[in-house]
């Protein structure tokens, strides 16, 4: 490896290196410490002063988790994925440890992401409108958040009908990098955002759907205000989280997933259809189609006045269940997780590989996945192509007086 460090510049590598050991929070005390050398080395090899031996390197990864590989290029130094938070650790039940690891993890897949992006010369399209001011005097942050979650879906073309996959539609309409990982269980989402990587958002894959989405929609509030500030959402009943931001979030996530006209009309369509008032199966139908928890459309519909306040807590306590309640109305209660890498980036890898830019172990090690499943993966890409190709549909037969929806 000798002969490869003399072929990179100090000054480049010295960069990278600093920046590894400022995302791992260590001092350059620590590092040299446990380098056995004096900090004046350290500064030096940072600096680009004095050149890393291999064995320094390979010590220097192992304390900073990193690959070889990363350093052994010249590619420029990147600053770290925004790396403060709001997190007070006497009321968050996480260590900054485990924020560490999350953090870490999602900004290596969203270099993954952009390398692909490199490989295939497909940038991701940045679509991200004007920073939104949440606190302006005398508006309430709820109001804020229903004004512009209802701009952002007139300009996303949603209407007020229910969005059908926000992950997608963030990903292509607006150009914010997705992954669901196994976070921590308090921990429902975190978001970051830099210049080089653009705004990422990393959603617990270990909650249940509705939570995970409204975790995602209060991540967008976030990139809609506070587009260059990091956050830890968390799901507790602690303090923290109250600030204005955080409230407008939640606003922005309720007006934005159940918007306040669309509701309403098809709640008024269901009971004019029966003519009984409003029923549990009208409200767990409607929360079906939104795709959000049954406690989040009763208390939206309290909110909105079509429930008596206090509906969904009378409820629980005659001890009713939501599953039970979907079932008997014919509808899915089956989990199916969202997969951790978003489509677009795994059909990067595709191509990658077809084109022979990338070999068996860095397509698996993209994928997160070992060799076997990594070819199976892209079995499966390959048939969903070619199910939706020109080619893949089949001509229908149909009569021209065929009723195809009743009036």
């Amino acid at each position: 490896m000798e002969h490869i460090l003399k072929q990179i510049d100090p000054k480049l590598l010295g960069q990278k290196l600093k920046q590894a050991r400022i995302a791992r929070e260590l001092t350059q005390e620590e590092v040299a410490e446990r380098l056995g050398v004096v900090r004046t080395t350290l500064i030096a090899i940072e600096q680009g002063a004095r050149r890393v031996t291999a064995r320094e390197l390979v010590q220097l990864a192992g304390f900073y988790g990193r690959a070889l590989s990363e350093w052994l290029d010249e590619e420029p130094a990147s600053a770290p994925l925004v790396p403060q938070f709001r997190l007070p650790a006497e009321v968050t039940r996480l260590t900054q440890e485990e924020v560490r690891q999350a953090v870490e993890q999602l900004e290596a897949l969203a270099r993954d992401y952009v390398a692909l992006e490199k490989m295939s010369a497909m940038p991701m399209a940045r679509r991200h409108p004007p920073v939104y001011a949440h606190d302006i005097p005398g508006v309430s942050v709820d109001i804020r958040g229903e004004e512009i979650a209802a701009e952002e879906r007139t300009r996303l073309g949603l209407g007020d009908g229910p969005v059908a996959n926000l992950r997608s539609l963030l990903e292509e309409s607006v150009g914010i990098r997705i992954f669901y990982l196994a976070l921590p269980s308090p921990m429902g989402a975190l978001y970051a955002y830099s210049a080089e990587l653009g705004a990422c958002i990393a959603v617990n894959q270990k909650h249940p759907a509705p939570r995970s989405l409204w975790s995602l929609a209060h991540e967008c509030g976030h990139f809609l205000t506070t587009r260059y500030v990091a956050d830890v959402s968390l799901w507790d009943d602690e303090p923290w989280g109250k600030s204005q931001a955080e409230r407008f979030a939640d606003s922005f996530a309720k007006n934005f997933l159940m918007p306040r006209v669309g509701v309403n009309r098809l709640l008024s369509e269901a009971v004019r259809v029966h003519g009984k008032g409003v029923t549990v199966a009208d409200v767990m139908t409607i929360a079906h189609l939104y795709r959000v928890s049954a406690e989040a459309m009763f208390r939206r519909l309290e909110e909105l006045k079509r429930l008596p306040s206090g509906t969904w807590d009378r409820l629980g306590q005659r001890g009713f269940q939501p599953d039970q309640a979907r079932m008997a109305l014919g509808f899915a209660t089956g989990e199916q997780r969202e997969p951790m890498l978003p489509y677009r980036y795994r059909m990067l890898a595709w191509m990658a590989y077809d084109r022979e830019k990338l070999t068996d172990s860095q397509l698996a090690n993209l994928l997160r996945m070992d060799r076997v499943a990594a070819r199976l993966e892209l079995d499966r890409l390959r048939m969903w192509a070619d199910r939706h190709c020109d080619g893949g549909y089949e001509p229908v037969q149909a009569d021209p007086d065929d009723v195809l929806a009743p009036a």
